[in-house]
């Protein structure tokens, strides 16, 4: 009698236990979605999503099929789930993308159109599964390029004027004054514990994965393709705290990740940094970049990690860019174990003159690179790297270590401070594999090129100071190893060096007033 017994009260418990999983997802098929595209879904979504919420939270589940839905906005403890062979088409009717709401364009607070998911100030919230999610966006970027200024207002513009008369503007306030901002795919705004996983995603009209302000975000296995299309950036999370991105495919656009925390004036204003992210195991293929930060950096960034990514095909490897007036400060930088081919421009960028402008005082508006660390890197690229300072604020304290470059030209740095090379080698088509201008501080240790040039210097030095050369071992048929020039050029100290298969191991401009001090060991000079 007790086993009967138990056996009920567990058969019970069982029915209970399925009855409030059953109970715990919202199939919108139920609420009134067509899984044939026949009927657009939203409002049949959106009841889902209410159910759901009202219950306390639950997963609303796409079955397989094709739906055709505008604007989604999540709510605190949703669950998005597109099953395999489910695909979300959304509308490429900008009217089903109002009203419009608060958001964020290129580091500037706005109200504009929704993005296709949106979520505002929610918690625990996920998109996840094996299914598809297409943004149908070329009808945005048809209205954004074929656009002339003086051309009549379209409705959306007047809507976004109206509600934008007191937003803090960018110092180049161009494309917020056209009033029509195309919408970011996912964006969460203000939110906490936030999850993209499994999805694959498509022809974005804007940014595609877009979290802002937000804290512990995890993007994971993510496809994204959307590589013949304008600003259709990969991931952007922008002035949020604890991302982790691992395992996505990527190709884009435009920068297939990006990590940015505000634009000039209106990203000082909410001081907002992005901080702490770990992007790992991902593979980018086209894109303006592998992984960027800025230039919208203007709330800082700080405390990042890039490691075990392969770049294939995008224009530029790790780009870090920026220009007066943004302020802000990128630092705690760690970049490892990345391969990088068919770079077409740099595999390497800190570029502190993005927007060419004219030195100025050292204030707020000024921004600081410091505290970057490259390590075990290799790649076949037209430029192996292009650090270019200010001349009132020098990028500094960047090392580079166990890094190895076939390149069309090699790196050229540019106001810089406490920059070193260990174990680097930089294999040119033509030119230097390290030319430097304005730069203290500098140390070379191991630098080596199989393919020395007999028009070039191996490292081409102007205006540096306080440079410490060592371990350095040309190999046969090198012309000049080490060129000096300017009369800014002192304090040059070498040793430990084996000059011996170099016509000459130093050349010194006459401009150079200084002599080289050989420290010991140096053969061949």
């Amino acid at each position: 009698m007790k086993n009967i017994l138990k056996s009920i009260i567990f058969l019970f418990a069982t029915v209970i236990c399925l009855s409030a999983k059953s109970q715990s997802f919202y199939n919108v098929t139920k609420y009134g979605a067509k899984n044939d595209s026949s009927k657009l879904a939203t409002i049949a979504i959106k009841k889902a999503i209410d159910a759901a919420s009202k219950a306390g939270g639950g997963t609303v589940y796409f079955p397989a099929g094709k739906y055709l839905t505008g604007a989604i906005q999540l709510k605190s403890n949703i669950t998005i789930f597109i099953d395999a062979g489910a695909e979300l088409h959304f509308s490429d009717n900008f009217d089903d993308f109002l009203p419009m709401v608060k958001s964020r364009y290129e580091g500037v607070d706005v109200t504009s159109f929704s993005p296709l998911f949106y979520a505002y100030k929610a918690e625990n919230i996920s998109i996840i599964g094996r299914g598809l999610i297409d943004g149908h966006g070329k009808k945005w970027w048809d209205f954004v390029e074929g656009y002339k200024e003086g051309q009549a207002r379209s409705k959306w513009q007047n809507t976004f004027e109206a509600l934008n008369k007191d937003i803090v503007l960018p110092d180049d306030p161009k494309q917020m004054k056209r009033g029509f901002l195309r919408p970011p795919f996912i964006q969460t705004m203000f939110c906490k514990n936030v999850l993209i996983d499994g999805i694959t995603i498509r022809n974005s009209p804007f940014w595609t994965v877009n979290p802002e302000f937000c804290e512990n975000v995890k993007i994971h296995a993510v496809t994204i393709n959307n590589p013949h299309s304008p600003n259709t950036d990969g991931i952007n999370p922008e002035s949020c705290k604890n991302v982790h991105i691992s395992d996505c495919h990527i190709s884009v656009g435009d920068d297939c990740i990006t990590i940015k925390s505000g634009k000039d004036e209106p990203g000082r204003k909410m001081a907002a940094p992005a901080e702490n992210y770990v992007i790992t195991n991902c593979t980018m293929l086209s894109g303006h970049g592998g992984v960027v930060i800025g230039s919208e950096m203007s709330g800082d960034v700080r405390k990042i990690t890039i490691s075990n990514c392969v770049f294939d095909g995008t224009d530029r490897g790790i780009r870090i860019k920026t220009a007066r007036g943004r302020g802000g400060v990128v630092e705690e930088i760690r970049v490892s174990n990345i391969i990088m081919k068919n770079i077409k421009q740099q595999a390497i960028v800190l570029d502190m003159q993005y927007a060419k402008t004219s030195v100025e005082p050292v204030t707020q508006r000024t921004p600081r690179f410091r505290n970057i660390h490259f390590s075990n890197i290799t790649g076949q690229v037209n430029q192996a790297g292009y650090l270019n300072g200010l001349e009132e604020m020098p990028v500094e304290n960047i090392t580079f270590n166990d890094i190895n470059m076939d390149a069309q030209t090699g790196f050229d740095i540019s106001f810089a401070n406490k920059i070193e090379f260990h174990n680097v080698q930089v294999n040119t088509q033509m030119g230097p594999s390290l030319k430097a201008s304005n730069v203290n501080h500098l140390i070379i240790d191991g630098l080596k090129t199989y393919t020395p040039h007999n028009n070039a210097a191996v490292i081409d030095l102007k205006n540096v100071s306080d440079l410490f050369l060592y371990n350095s071992f040309p190999v046969i048929g090198t012309v000049n190893y080490l060129k000096l020039s300017g009369s800014g050029t002192k304090n040059i100290s070498i040793g430990n060096n084996n000059f011996k298969n170099a016509r000459n191991g130093i050349k010194k401009e006459k401009d150079v007033l200084e002599n080289v001090d050989v420290i010991s060991g140096d053969k061949g000079l």
